[in-house]
């Protein structure tokens, strides 16, 4: 236990803040069927799914990612709508925690260019909720990229002629702060070549601006502290090369999936067109940095009790000779002098009368 202290000054303190990141890559055919869905949890309340990088009743199994989906009150809505309150309520839920309420005292609906003034909504929404395990504190903006296979017949989970690669291009310097969930960035379909997207199979333009959807189209929101993506259902209503995109094995169109199925069986065809998805993920890490000074005259001598023998210092032969200490340890208290935090030395550090020491303490949390 220590026996003399030495308080701090205003200038041996400086705080600091680290951001960390880390590539997150997602394969399609973890969240699409590498282990014939034994990886995909389902619920009896029926209101998402979850995806595990292992069947989930494996102990080694981890946590990835909550799919669900929703939409307004409208022309999808319907009595005869297969779980229609439930899907209506998740929409309105997640839109709640998400965007906010309007001056009105109305929840905003999720708005296609983050202004909140107006102008296009996303009404039908898939939501992927990723797990703290992946995003830690947030997703690094401008990092994300997802990549969905949007027409043909199911299942789709080869890359072919129809696909489309969504981003959140310069979402670095352009993202909103309007979000009761922190920022968010707008996430839009992405351009890869002069006219559209290139086939990877034959390097032919396969994709051009169809009904609804400009190449570079909003369609979709990201919260990058919440670790929550919104994407319009309206990536799936047709490829933009005008080729239909069946959601299930009887070839339904998205619009009728989203009214006559479940959200489990909505969410597993949503699943079976996704290919492949990255972002980077940040670690905020804040820092106090100590400058721990012992002057000349300070420390020289040991609180250990082996130090002395017969009243006489160990480390002296001459009675002249002056006094040596070693420092080991620094340890960091409170104004009552009750020990918080210690720091370890990788070697003895030898301290005389003739030496000034300065150990740079780092404090992480």
């Amino acid at each position: 236990m220590a026996t003399t202290f030495k308080t701090f000054l205003n200038n041996d303190m400086v705080t600091s803040r680290t951001l960390l990141h880390e590539a997150i890559p997602l394969t399609g055919g973890l969240v699409s069927g590498t282990y014939a869905d034994t990886n995909i949890k389902n619920f009896s309340h029926g209101a998402f799914q979850s995806t595990y990088d292992y069947p989930y009743l494996s102990s080694s199994a981890n946590h990835i990612l909550d799919v669900t989906m929703g939409y307004v009150t409208g022309a999808l809505s319907a009595s005869t709508s297969v779980q229609n309150d439930k899907k209506v309520n998740m929409y309105y839920q997640m839109a709640q925690v998400l965007m906010g309420y309007d001056i009105d005292g109305q929840i905003r609906k999720f708005d296609a260019d983050g202004d909140l003034s107006g102008g296009d909504k996303h009404d039908s929404v898939f939501f992927l909720n990723f797990s703290r395990l992946l995003t830690k504190d947030e997703i690094q903006k401008g990092t994300f990229s997802m990549t969905l296979l949007t027409g043909g017949a199911y299942p789709a989970q080869t890359i072919g002629a129809h696909w489309l690669e969504i981003r959140d291009t310069n979402a670095a310097n352009n993202y909103f702060v309007n979000s009761p969930a922190g920022e968010y960035g707008i996430l839009k379909t992405y351009d890869s070549g002069a006219n559209g997207h290139t086939d990877q199979s034959d390097g032919t333009s396969v994709l051009s601006a169809g009904p609804g959807m400009g190449l570079t189209a909003s369609c979709g929101l990201i919260f990058y502290q919440a670790g929550i993506v919104a994407l319009t259902s309206s990536v799936f209503k047709a490829d933009l090369g005008g080729v239909a995109c069946d959601m299930d094995s009887a070839g339904s169109s998205i619009t009728d999936l989203l009214v006559s199925g479940s959200i489990s069986g909505t969410c597993d065809s949503m699943r079976h067109r996704f290919y492949d998805l990255s972002f980077n993920n940040t670690t905020d890490l804040n820092s106090t940095i100590y400058f721990c000074r012992a002057g000349n005259t300070e420390f020289n001598y040991s609180s250990n009790a082996t130090y002395l023998s017969d009243s006489k210092m160990r480390v002296k032969d001459v009675k002249t000779d002056t006094p040596v200490s070693y420092i080991t340890t620094v340890g960091l208290y409170n104004a009552d002098n009750q020990l918080l935090a210690v720091a370890k030395l990788s070697e003895p550090l030898k301290k005389t009368p003739a030496d000034e020491v300065t150990l740079r303490v780092r404090l992480d949390y």
